[in-house]
């Protein structure tokens, strides 16, 4: 499917994915970042995985990339990121909110890469990387956002890993995601 995935930010979620990616067997190559030296310590001695501390270098030969890290930091990532990513791969996310983060990603003009939003609609109220399991997202749904003009063939690439790693996927509108999703999680 992928033969390199790179991980930004290995919390709770980030390090789920990761868990789920290695017990499914879903890549050649995991690579990771995070900010904190513990949560890289973390990740090195417990997986599989390639370890960076400077984000740039880590997703040079990522066919995926997956944004895992709070929304607040996610300009700082994508500017440091934007000139070393690999033509051709898809850029997603884990992020809540997809209207102002595509904004974001639209006025950087990436090229040749492939944005598509994911919201993977799953969690616990423990976090760090010890809290994660390879099954948080059996069974979960993930919404998927797209421009129109984004290519089936990513979205179904995109659709796919998320379902390989136990999501039930739901493509929605940035219009329509943040005002639905945020209605939705006060009910």
């Amino acid at each position: 499917m992928f033969d390199n995935i790179c991980v930004i930010g290995c919390g709770l979620i980030g390090s789920s994915i990761v868990r789920a990616i290695e017990k499914k067997k879903l890549t050649k190559k995991i690579s990771v970042f995070d900010k904190s030296k513990e949560v890289l310590s973390y990740m090195k001695n417990n997986f599989t995985v390639n370890t960076t501390n400077d984000v740039s270098e880590v997703i040079k030969e990522a066919d995926l990339v997956i944004i895992a890290a709070p929304l607040s930091s996610y300009k700082e990532i994508l500017l440091s990121i934007k000139n070393n990513l690999k033509e051709g791969a898809i850029l997603t996310d884990t992020g809540s909110a997809k209207k102002e983060v595509n904004k974001t990603i639209v006025n950087l003009n990436l090229k040749n890469i492939h944005w598509i939003a994911s919201h993977p609609i799953a969690g616990t109220e423990l976090s760090g990387p010890e809290a994660g399991s390879a099954d948080l997202f059996n069974n979960r749904w993930c919404i998927l956002s797209a421009d129109k003009q984004m290519q089936k063939e990513y979205l179904e690439k995109l659709k796919k890993f998320w379902e390989e790693i136990g999501s039930k996927v739901k493509f929605m509108t940035f219009d329509d995601h943040d005002p639905v999703l945020s209605l939705t999680s006060h009910l």
